[in-house]
């Protein structure tokens, strides 16, 4: 089973940026504990902060890939072209936040990919991420 976890702007920062509302540690080093924990699952992991970056990897694994992980961070709430790119194809899109969107600025209660995503995890910190993993294998 191969899983790709995709993630957008400024989730390069994670540890260092308003840690507050996103945590200390690193994304990287969070990375490799859910690697360990799926030991038996391909995990691939690509971060971006370039719009048509992500929807290329989008369609790069979205017809090979067994599951994929997108937080695309603030292109959330602006990017049809992601949208679109979850839409078109076939792999199944677990949409994660690791902050409750929904408790934020208004503009970010809307989304281009919820709808089009299998499910959607919002506020729950980087155990998001475990969640949508979870739900990826049981399928």
């Amino acid at each position: 089973m191969k899983i790709s976890i995709i993630n957008g702007p400024n989730l390069n920062l994670l540890g260092k940026r308003e840690t507050d509302i996103y945590g200390n540690m690193p994304f990287e080093e969070y990375l490799e504990t859910l690697k360990k924990k799926y030991a038996n699952i391909e995990v691939s992991y690509f971060q971006s902060n370039v719009e048509g970056e992500l929807v290329n990897e989008l369609q790069r694994i979205g017809f090979e890939y067994d599951g994929i992980i997108l937080n695309a961070g603030a292109y959330t709430h602006t990017s049809v072209a992601i949208g679109d790119a979850v839409a078109a194809i076939k792999t199944p899109v677990v949409e994660v936040h690791i902050s409750n969107v929904h408790a934020r600025e208004d503009f970010r209660k809307f989304s281009y990919l919820s709808g089009k995503a299998v499910g959607s995890i919002f506020g729950l910190g980087l155990k998001g991420y475990e969640l949508a993993m979870e739900y990826l294998v049981s399928k």
